[in-house]
């Protein structure tokens, strides 16, 4: 970690000034340094997430990623605004519509790339220990196409489903 530190103070002095200036207002990541905690209560319980940029509740730009365990599900939703997936790890399947059927997902391996509009209903699930990368902008929120799939109780009224 020290010898990054030290190259990208040499790299950084190494630039035009007017670069360095640009320096000042970057913020890089390594993957050890990405702090995962739970995921907010809108996505089924046991995945993690880490901001990197923005607030994705609030609007403006933000970058977010998720991590799932093998065999995370999310039911069939949308989104508000369009939505940009990179696959960073693990294998994320992907089926399009209302009904979750496993046997209609697509696989995306690593470094593959989508965007979802508003309107496409999808649902995905982890195929290993997964990573993705989401980024838009905000405010993210998922709108689940069955209020009953939405965790945090139906239609997110708080009210708690029936066990």
């Amino acid at each position: 970690m020290r010898r990054i530190a030290t190259m990208l103070l040499l790299f950084t002095a190494a630039l035009p000034l007017d670069a360095q200036k640009s320096a000042e207002h970057a913020k890089t990541y390594t993957p050890d340094a990405i702090h995962w905690g739970a995921a907010p209560d809108v996505l089924p319980p046991g995945a993690q997430l880490s901001v990197l940029e923005g607030n994705p509740m609030a609007p403006g730009a933000y970058t977010m990623r998720l991590k799932m365990p093998d065999g995370y599900k999310i039911p069939p939703h949308h989104h508000a605004r369009r939505e940009h997936v990179t696959v960073i790890s693990g294998v994320f399947k992907v089926g399009m519509g209302d009904t979750f059927d496993e046997g209609k997902m697509n696989e995306f391996a690593p470094g593959s790339f989508a965007y979802l509009e508003p309107t496409v209903h999808h649902y995905a699930m982890a195929k290993g220990e997964t990573v993705i990368q989401l980024h838009g902008a905000g405010p993210w929120e998922i709108k689940y196409v069955n209020p009953a799939d939405d965790p945090r109780g139906v239609a997110g009224s708080g009210k708690t489903k029936k066990q």
